[in-house]
């Protein structure tokens, strides 16, 4: 596969459809998927010192969820996806920081009350 043949198929990759999706519908609720999607390539070409040539190109693409579009009569409401992975994540970092800096507050503290004469 050459860099153009890669390219073309990085443009038709990311295209409307990979971001919103089918709309459903099921009892006068319209639900309209929506995904966060990014994507790149890139491919080039060379020649070596015997005369030979060589080109190679590469694309990649990731999505994932956003939320979706909830359509009920007349009023469209906005749904974010909750990545219940980012939570924990969050949550992980958090304690590990406190965890990480509550022996230096207890110390500060310490140090602190001995200098104003409190201990």
């Amino acid at each position: 596969m050459d860099v153009s043949e890669v390219l073309e198929n990085a443009r038709d990759s990311i295209t409307v459809g990979r971001v919103f999706g089918e709309p459903l519908e099921r009892a006068g609720v319209t639900v309209i998927p929506v995904a966060k999607v990014a994507g790149g390539g890139g491919g080039g070409t060379g020649h070596d010192e015997n005369g030979g040539d060589g080109e190679g190109g590469g694309f990649g693409m990731t999505g994932r969820p956003a939320g979706a579009f909830v359509i009920r009569g007349e009023r469209v409401q906005w749904q974010p996806a909750v990545d219940p992975n980012r939570i924990v994540a969050v949550v992980g970092l958090v304690v590990a920081a406190y965890l990480l800096t509550r022996p230096r507050m207890v110390r500060a503290r310490a140090w602190a009350d001995a200098r104003r004469g409190k201990a």
